[in-house]
């Protein structure tokens, strides 16, 4: 059988299509030129507004937007504290943020495996790892599915561990009723085009306690304060007069981008409802295909999917997947790879870190692939994403 596509035939669908994209309206473009044309563009009243509904969505008590998700997690690192001689146990099947924040405060990551069905972090691995040095656990809700939040939770608080929770993949998940950002004791999010919604970068801390929350406001705006009752010199001159009283970092949100994610955040659970169909649809068309391995949820996770990943069963197919890959974007299907285990980069390769860590990461890491997933696809363009797959694993089936 040929491969019309490789052959020099016709590919499911004329025009590419990409894993992921950002879906930005016209009340998204409205939000953000009426900012551009007031009198703040940056430091000015929209970033609050955008605080106090972030935190009503995610029913948190206190939300600080910062300038990305990285800067989210960086911020939370500082308000727990680490330091160096600190470690702390995350995930390496994610993005290497989830570790480098670790590194940026000086303390140590711990990679704990994964669940080789869900992908994401295995809580009796993380429970092998705490040390008496273990002082926080870094969890990512992986493509959005949350993390067995009610057992990472019994783990932390038996081991005295901060919970920091990566939710960039997750904002509009639901954990057993409850919505991410609510449930650890700080939760990350990133706006990134191609997460659920975007303002270009952004992102987010969640928490709900004060004193957590006191430290990430510091930490993201140069460790500078206005509040007389943080300050040392009071009374002051007048009301120009502020104190720097830590080390922080400018990891603000400018106003016109608060305007474009408050206006996203509207949508939010219409484009989780569009989502949550693109993958259902996935999830009938492939769960019974030979060759396929399709990723499995807990029940406990009402999850907003950010990726949607195939995960290729090699040993049934006669290809690797670097040909499968090719093949897709032979069919104008361009897909994508999350993640390289973080350990195997060559930065942390020269830490010590050695392949092996993380059997089960690694082995998944080896299959996986991530096909589009995004609001705006039509019923024709996921026809073609499974028309595609089952294209090839027919022509590959051994």
């Amino acid at each position: 059988m040929e491969l019309p596509a490789i052959k020099g035939g016709k590919p499911v669908r004329e025009n590419k299509i990409y894993y992921g994209r950002q879906c930005v309206g016209e009340d998204d473009v409205k939000a953000v030129s009426e900012v551009l044309t007031s009198d703040f563009i940056t430091c000015g009243p929209m970033v609050a507004k955008l605080e106090k509904e972030l935190a009503e969505y995610c029913e948190a008590k206190y939300a600080i937007a910062v300038s990305n998700g990285t800067a989210a997690l960086h911020c939370a690192c500082i308000a727990a504290g680490l330091k160096e001689g600190d470690e702390v146990i995350t995930t390496p099947l994610t993005f290497a943020a989830s570790a480098n924040c670790v590194r940026y405060v000086g303390a140590t990551p711990v990679f704990a495996d994964i669940n080789p069905d869900t992908y994401n972090i295995d809580p009796e691995s993380i429970r092998a790892h705490i040390t008496p040095k273990t002082k926080a656990v870094i969890a990512v809700d992986f493509t959005g599915q949350c993390v067995e939040s009610e057992a990472i939770r019994a783990i932390c608080d038996e081991y005295n561990l901060i919970f920091i929770e990566d939710a960039a993949h997750a904002i509009g998940s639901i954990y057993d009723g409850k919505k991410v950002g609510s449930l650890a004791d700080m939760t990350c999010f990133s706006f990134h085009p191609v997460k659920t919604i975007t303002c270009g970068e952004g992102g987010a801390v969640t928490t709900n306690n004060e004193e957590l929350y006191k430290h990430i406001v510091l930490a993201h705006t140069h460790g500078i304060t206005h509040d007389e009752d943080l300050m040392e010199e009071a009374p002051h001159e007048g009301i120009w007069y502020y104190e720097q009283i830590s080390l922080g970092y400018n990891y603000r949100l400018t106003d016109f981008q608060a305007a474009m994610l408050s206006s996203q955040l509207k949508k939010l659970d219409d484009f989780k409802a569009k989502r949550k169909r693109i993958v259902a649809k996935y999830n009938d068309a492939f769960k019974d295909l030979s060759g396929i391995i399709v990723q499995k949820e807990i029940e406990k996770s009402d999850t907003c999917r950010h990726l949607y990943i195939i995960r290729l069963d090699l040993d049934k197919l006669n290809c690797t997947r670097r040909e499968f890959f090719d093949a897709m974007s032979a069919e104008n299907v361009q897909c994508q790879i999350h993640y390289v285990p973080v350990y195997w980069f060559p930065y942390y390769k020269h830490l010590g870190y050695k392949e092996g860590l993380c059997p089960n990461a690694e082995e998944v890491y080896k299959g996986i692939l991530s096909i589009p997933l995004y609001p705006s696809l039509s019923d024709s363009d996921v026809d073609d994403v499974i028309e595609a797959v089952k294209k090839l694993v027919a022509y590959y089936h051994k």
